[in-house]
């Protein structure tokens, strides 16, 4: 049985809905997905019946075979359009992006050398940084709401 997933960007002004299942999950080290993503991977994940329901991405051609849309308002990377296929869509901008694992990586040849070495780095626990119960989030919350934007142009 299909169940619909939701995502969207930082600002929330542009959301989408897409119908499970969902193709293959993968991480792509190519160079051009970590500067789209500005980070050291781009994770993506095709969906069926990909349906904007709140504005939609600007696009930018990132090479002669791929399109990358993203959030004009708040620059969140959203897709890797390859051709006629359908839009993979950042892992990342979904809403429960823990329901999406990916299951492949691909471009080894650019993996960060220490990428494999991440997990075993210290961790600081929460306690450590008492000064994050002070951050108040202005970010689009991972649901859809009748109540945003917030009216008080905290947006962004």
């Amino acid at each position: 049985m299909s169940e619909i997933l939701t995502g969207g960007c930082q600002c929330g002004a542009v959301r989408f809905a897409v119908e499970t299942p969902l193709g293959r999950a993968s991480i792509c080290h190519c160079r051009m997905c970590q500067k789209a993503t500005g980070s050291f991977f781009g994770a993506f994940v095709s969906g069926p019946n990909l349906r904007w329901t709140r504005g939609g991405p600007t696009r930018f051609r990132s090479s002669n075979k791929v399109v990358r849309g993203f959030c004009a308002a708040c620059g969140t990377p959203l897709t890797f359009e390859w051709g006629k296929l359908p839009p993979e869509l950042s892992i990342g901008a979904f809403d429960d992006p823990t329901r999406i694992c990916p299951v492949i990586q691909m471009d080894m040849a650019s993996r960060m050398p220490w990428f494999a070495d991440l997990a075993d780095l210290p961790v600081r626990p929460d306690s450590e940084a008492p000064w994050l119960a002070e951050v108040v989030s202005y970010q689009h919350p991972d649901h859809d709401t009748q109540t945003w934007p917030p009216t008080d142009g905290a947006a962004g």
